[in-house]
């Protein structure tokens, strides 16, 4: 039979910090410094700021008059309504082309394999705004622009790219697909990497198609890179500020003004920040909860 003073001994013994514990005690300590600084502080402060009407000296506690102008605002619902087109545009799209691509890359020889990889992510190195001046002079209305100019030469008629409310979004969606793949692509090919070729030979005895492979052996496999690049997607793409700020400032008409753009503008511009204070943490249960449905919807069976 134990006594209590053998158990406590014992728990002593189990319980003592060694010195490799307090090692990584601190650096864990530095690594949660950092978070609680400027992560979890700023969430609290915001959601602090959200029931005040802001001032730099004496800020009023107004409960939720913040939220309930959200909801009436007509321009909220606008700037939700095109952050989910082009969510919806721009995330599904974005997944088939990189995983096209990657397709297409992997029967090369590795070295071959990188330099496309390289070439693919050279976009991702540039920051938004040297990208967003490229994009400005492919989409000039004027006759110099580079689409007006190979419309010229398919004398067809030239188009106000960014300032036209029917084009200004399709402007913003195909620029995030021809600029925003290389890292997409980087992750699947090493998914793609991953994969046995056991699996592809014994297909090959069964006389499977290229699609046939596709659709039943990698499909299935990459699913869980897919998952991934999903998630990460849509909240990217709920977020997405630059584009819309530097290439056309939210209009014409407010047909390009997202969320973000939309929070921006009201603490920035307006000095309104409890309201963009409430708008960005509505944004932030918004994303939560589609990031879970993706995760009920599609992660049943996959393994990570």
């Amino acid at each position: 039979m134990t006594t209590s003073k053998g158990v406590s001994l014992a728990a002593r013994k189990r319980f003592r910090l060694t010195s490799d514990d307090l090692w990584g005690y601190a650096f864990i300590g530095v690594s949660m410094l950092v978070f609680c600084i400027f992560t979890l502080y700023p969430v609290i402060s915001a959601v602090e700021t959200s029931f005040l009407k802001y001032r730099p000296f004496g800020s009023q506690y107004i409960k939720w008059q913040n939220y309930a102008e959200t909801f009436k605002n007509a321009l909220f619902y606008k700037a939700t309504k095109n952050t989910l087109v082009y969510t919806a545009v721009v995330v599904p799209l974005s997944l088939l082309l990189a995983f096209s691509i990657a397709i297409m890359i992997l029967p090369f020889p590795r070295k071959v394999q990188s330099v496309f990889k390289s070439i693919y992510y050279l976009p991702g190195i540039a920051s938004g705004v040297a990208l967003s001046v490229v994009w400005l002079w492919i989409y000039d209305s004027s006759p110099q622009g580079l689409f007006n100019q190979v419309l010229s030469f398919l004398h067809l008629p030239t188009q106000n790219w960014l300032s036209s409310s029917k084009t200004s979004m399709l402007s913003l969606m195909f620029m995030a697909l021809m600029s925003g793949q290389g890292s997409n692509i980087i992750i699947y090919i090493a998914a793609l990497l991953g994969i046995d070729n056991s699996y592809f030979e014994a297909a090959e005895l069964d006389g499977a198609t290229f699609m046939q492979k596709v659709r039943y052996i990698v499909f299935p496999l990459v699913k869980p890179t897919t998952l991934f690049l999903l998630v990460t997607g849509v909240i990217g793409s709920f977020q997405v500020f630059m584009n819309a700020f530097m290439m056309t400032g939210g209009g014409p008409d407010n047909s390009t003004t997202m969320i973000g753009l939309l929070i921006y503008k009201n603490a920035f511009e307006y000095s309104k920040y409890g309201l963009a204070c409430a708008q960005a943490i509505l944004l932030a249960i918004v994303i939560a909860i589609i990031s879970l449905l993706q995760f009920k919807l599609m992660g049943v069976d996959v393994e990570y």
